[in-house]
């Protein structure tokens, strides 16, 4: 009995402390692998508010600058992207697939971009000056999917182009040249904005996932709500990419050779906080010019969906928070889970809510012979009791003669201690990673389902949560049926529902909406195994 105490507290801690843990730091969002490499020193020269550069002088060539400038698109069946002559930065992106849930929004497209913010604002550190390309204005030409932006200023020439690469909705592969450098290199500095604009129902929770990310071999994060407002914060690379990233969408710099890891680090500049993180914090990437001026890298701004990042080859699905320090572990059980719940959508045709259910059902199902077996070996540990107890009695003053003798008991009546706790076990990779799952995954944002409106959000009337815990605590009741008193056993039967229904209160309603179903169907499998048990006690103690 003591041997069961244990592991069913220590499935407890597990069920009630590593989620919480989880949402704690998923809500921090500040994970910093390499802390040795960020730092507020050593931050590269005026990103946020550099004067333009005293050495230039402005020409005749070089048109005034203006507040408005005029508007160049380039788009795709999913994502239309809005370029300003001013900077010729993108200042709408709009994603036709997605809608907000913004307040006052109405359920138009997303735009990530906020008003009067850019992104893909660039600055040129040339020694000791910064040139404010961002608030030049640039002449724009057209040809098919791609548009090249060119502006002037006394001896330099910025030209920079961007097309969209055939069969990609949210890519932008961008070249450019910057003449008049006279082979002295220069330092470019990439803006990716101040935040993306919030579409989401739940903003606080949104606000809380922005954060910059680098990657060369592990990502490197620094989370918006981290960097104090006016502080100056660096995250040193080299990377291979950098990117700025919210709940469910992210802005990536890409390497034009992965293998190369083009852009030096990241600058971070604290800005306002509206809500309780420093939300319009402006983020700088990084990227050294040669003597040739020339340089090329990718863009990649949309949704964090699994199938529009893995195929870019770059691993930038590792951006995703599933499992934060554990990714190594729950990330490819996570990804393996939203594949298989995406092609039952597609394949049988159903809502996700119908996805859900089924799912639930074909993981009690696949856990039903593991569960006969745990049965099994439980029906076993209960007829060697009493001799178990002669062997403490008898051997009380020498464990390790207890220890042997205990073991050729197991052995003679091929008795496994372990064996019932492998089914115990198995559903709690399924639930952590579901928990990732719901929480992050974009194809289940704003997916409603009978009265719940966002299966990624928790159930408005918490009617999910409380079906769970009366189903849970049913199981657990039915579950002692047959088995001798034991006190504990029914004290815990009792505090783990309650417990756990607090806990899954504010969780994803998808994912009670999971665990609610797989407790009611394994409420006739318990049925089941309990009348199988009584048969093989009556047999055991037929046998003698």
């Amino acid at each position: 009995m003591e041997r069961r105490l244990i592991l069913a507290i220590s499935l407890m801690i597990v069920v009630a402390v590593i989620p919480s843990f989880f949402i704690k730091q998923a809500r921090r969002s500040a994970v910093t692998p390499r802390p040795a490499q960020e730092s507020t020193a050593a931050v590269p020269a005026v990103p946020a508010e550099a004067p333009q550069a005293r050495a230039q002088a402005p020409t005749a060539a070089l048109a005034p600058v203006a507040a408005v400038g005029d508007t160049v698109s380039l788009g795709s069946p999913r994502a239309t992207f809005r370029f300003s002559t001013i900077g010729a930065a993108i200042e709408r992106a709009e994603f036709l697939a997605y809608r907000s849930y913004g307040a006052g929004q109405g359920r138009a497209p997303v735009n990530l971009v906020r008003t009067g913010d850019r992104f893909l604002a660039y600055r040129l550190v040339v020694g000791a000056d910064t040139v404010r390309l961002d608030a030049m204005r640039f002449a724009v030409s057209r040809s098919g999917e791609s548009a090249t932006f060119e502006a002037a200023q006394g001896a330099l020439r910025f030209a920079v182009a961007y097309a969209r690469p055939p069969g990609r909705n949210y890519q932008l592969d961008v070249t450019g040249t910057i003449a008049g450098l006279e082979g002295r290199g220069a330092l470019l500095l990439i803006g990716l904005g101040t935040g993306f604009a919030n579409v989401e129902a739940d903003s606080i929770d949104n606000y809380r996932r922005y954060s910059v990310v680098g990657r060369l071999t592990s990502p490197a994060e620094k989370a918006f709500a981290k960097v104090s407002p006016g502080e100056v914060a660096a995250l040193e690379g080299p990377f291979d990419w950098i990117a700025v990233k919210s709940k469910y969408f992210i802005g990536a710099l890409l390497s034009a050779d992965s293998t190369k890891p083009e852009f030096g680090g990241a600058v971070l500049v604290g800005g306002l906080r509206p809500t309780r993180t420093a939300t319009h914090t402006q983020t700088w990437a990084t990227h050294t010019i040669g003597a040739d001026g020339r340089f090329k890298f990718s863009v990649y701004l949309g949704p964090l969906e699994y199938r529009e990042l893995q195929p870019l080859g770059r691993r930038l699905d590792r951006a995703s928070p599933y499992g934060w320090i554990f990714k190594p572990i729950v990330m490819p059980v996570s990804v393996w889970i939203t594949q298989l719940l995406l092609w039952m959508h597609q394949f049988l045709r159903l809502g996700y809510g119908l996805v859900l259910i089924l799912f639930g059902v074909l993981v009690r199902l696949a856990l039903w012979p593991l569960n006969q077996k745990a049965m099994m070996s439980s029906v076993a540990m209960q007829a060697v009791q009493p001799l178990m107890k002669d062997i403490q009695t008898r051997y009380k003053d020498d464990p390790t003669r207890q220890q042997q003798e205990t073991m050729k008991l197991y052995k003679e009546h091929k008795v496994n201690p372990l064996g019932g706790c492998l089914p115990m076990l198995l559903p709690f990779p399924i639930l952590i990673a579901l928990f990732f799952v719901f929480a992050n995954t974009i194809e289940l944002r704003g997916v409603s389902f009978l009265w719940l409106p966002d299966l990624s959000l928790r159930d408005p009337y918490y009617i999910i949560p409380v079906v769970m815990g009366a189903s849970m605590w049913a199981l657990s009741k039915l579950g002692q049926m047959g088995m001798p008193p034991n006190p504990q056993a029914k004290m815990m039967t009792t505090i783990m529902p309650i417990m756990m229904t607090f806990l899954f209160l504010n969780f994803a309603s998808g994912l009670n909406l999971y665990y609610a179903v797989s407790n009611l169907v394994s409420l006739p499998q318990q049925y089941l195994i309990n009348q199988a048990r009584q048969r093989e006690m009556d047999r055991r103690k037929a046998k003698g």
